[in-house]
């Protein structure tokens, strides 16, 4: 399984080179026709993991509340995130993969439930479950290049 974490993990460092020098109001900025932002697709990312990996299995998730109830599916950024938050959104894009494939090798995923997702992948066990995550970083990927380049569109208007 090493290199399914490596497929998670390579185009996140990607992505974060991507938003590297992004501001944080560029960052939090929801860009007309578009109903969520760059930090929120980002974070986004980590909140589907848990979800995906981790709660599926029971196992408690490994990040504060904060950076996974408010960026589930259906939710949308309520406030603006500060830089000291975006920080650790970036910081816990790499540490969560590390932490999963450290939890994935002493087995505490083994309870996994089964589920069928959104886009209609049946999960039926957590290597399955890993293999999903990349799919979804993907998809999520693309909102992000997109985002990022009508963002500067926008904000360079503004100047």
């Amino acid at each position: 399984m090493k290199q399914e974490f490596e497929v998670i993990k390579k185009p996140r460092l990607m992505l974060l080179n991507v938003v590297k020098d992004l501001s944080s109001e560029q960052l939090n900025h929801i860009p007309a026709g578009f109903n969520n932002n760059l930090i929120w697709n980002l974070a986004h990312l980590i909140s589907g993991q848990q979800g995906i990996c981790y709660t599926r299995a029971g196992v408690p998730i490994v990040v504060d509340d904060k950076y996974y109830t408010p960026y589930r599916p259906e939710t949308k950024p309520q406030s603006f995130i500060n830089a000291d938050d975006i920080a650790e959104v970036k910081e816990l894009l790499i540490s969560t993969v590390d932490k999963m494939e450290e939890d994935y090798q002493m087995g505490i995923f083994s309870n996994y439930q089964p589920m069928t997702t959104r886009y209609g992948v049946a999960l039926s066990n957590i290597e399955e479950a890993i293999r999903f995550v990349p799919f979804h970083d993907g998809l999520h990927t693309g909102y992000i290049m997109a985002l990022k380049r009508v963002v500067l569109e926008e904000m360079s208007k503004l100047v």
